[in-house]
């Protein structure tokens, strides 16, 4: 049988958002046979990832090179490399070896998505992983008090409670790759991550939204664990799901992932004193909403709480699944 016909039997999911806690997933998710694609925010504009975006007038890629190295079928010393941050060096400093790889891709391929489809296949990419646009967003931020804050590194600066975020230019248009990618899913997953930086950002590029909304996918949404200072302080599960609704529009969700496992009393503490706390699990108010819930203990703890990729990516997986059963 060949790879494309294998690639073609596997369940196709696509898997939204940016940040830490969508690569810790995507290493679960590929040790299962399914056909990744891996939709990445293009908000970011702080630390390496704001200065090569503003020097050379490209996508930020912090969030697309965790995803890629992620997804890399690449030996341990090489992974640890691409992280690589120098700590010295004038221009050099606070760059990770990732992201000068993806500006220098960039160079050598005259535009930053076929960059991406390089270094991919460079590091051997179970998936595909694609920006949501071909260029830079803003991200913009209003509070319940009227604050605008622009960029997307100030918005959890700011400590006030935000109302909604926006996009500029309004109308970016995504990568047709992207778009094709959604229509073509058999599910279609989003979280964990940041709720305002990373995961709505992508829902508000107007044709990705529009294909979520449209696709008969199941759709799943994996909530945080923690609650993140400055952005979802005291948010519920409900409250994640309330936010996305009212910047989409729609119920998207069929399914809502979640934690009900306890963490332990003294990593609690370490959380308080960032000022984050376990999301709440309103369980009752969630399944009025209308969404079936998943609660599962899928954290794990080691320097920080990181969601169980294993367990997480088991659950993820079941429920593929027993959607396609049902649909053949």
């Amino acid at each position: 049988m060949t790879e494309r016909r294998q690639q073609e039997q596997k369940p196709r999911i696509v898997v939204i958002g940016g940040g830490t806690g969508l690569s810790v997933m995507l290493r679960g998710l590929k040790e299962k046979p399914l056909d990744i694609t891996a939709i990445v925010t293009v908000a970011d504009d702080g630390g390496s990832s704001g200065i090569l975006r503003n020097e050379l007038q490209m996508p930020p890629p912090g969030d697309i090179r965790s995803v890629l190295i992620a997804l890399a079928d690449v030996e341990p010393l090489l992974s640890d490399m691409l992280k690589y941050r120098f700590n010295s060096g004038a221009g050099l400093a606070g760059h990770s070896l990732g992201n000068l790889m993806l500006a220098a891709m960039t160079d050598i391929s005259g535009d930053f998505v076929s960059g991406v489809r390089m270094l991919s296949k460079v590091l051997a990419v179970r998936g595909r992983v694609l920006p949501a646009a071909g260029e830079a967003i803003v991200l913009k931020a209003e509070t319940v008090d009227g604050m605008i804050i622009t960029g997307e590194s100030n918005i959890p600066k700011a400590g006030k409670a935000i109302k909604r975020v926006f996009i500029e230019p309004p109308d970016v248009e995504p990568l047709e790759e992207a778009v094709e990618a959604i229509r073509e899913a058999d599910a279609i997953l989003i979280g964990p991550g940041s709720l305002y930086t990373s995961i709505i950002p992508n829902l508000l590029v107007p044709k990705l939204a529009q294909g979520i909304v449209e696709s008969d996918a199941v759709k799943i949404f994996v909530c945080n664990v923690m609650t993140q200072p400055g952005e979802t302080d005291n948010y519920s599960v409900g409250d994640h799901l309330a936010a996305v609704h009212a910047h989409i529009g729609h119920h998207l969700f069929d399914y809502v992932i979640v934690n009900d496992g306890e963490i332990p009393e003294q990593v609690q503490q370490k959380y308080a004193e960032m000022g984050a706390k376990a999301v709440h699990l309103d369980l009752e108010e969630v399944k009025r909403r209308g969404y079936e819930v998943i609660a599962d203990k899928l954290v794990l703890f080691r320097t920080y709480l990181r969601h169980d990729a294993a367990r997480l990516s088991h659950h993820i997986y079941q429920l593929v699944e027993n959607w396609m059963q049902r649909k053949r």
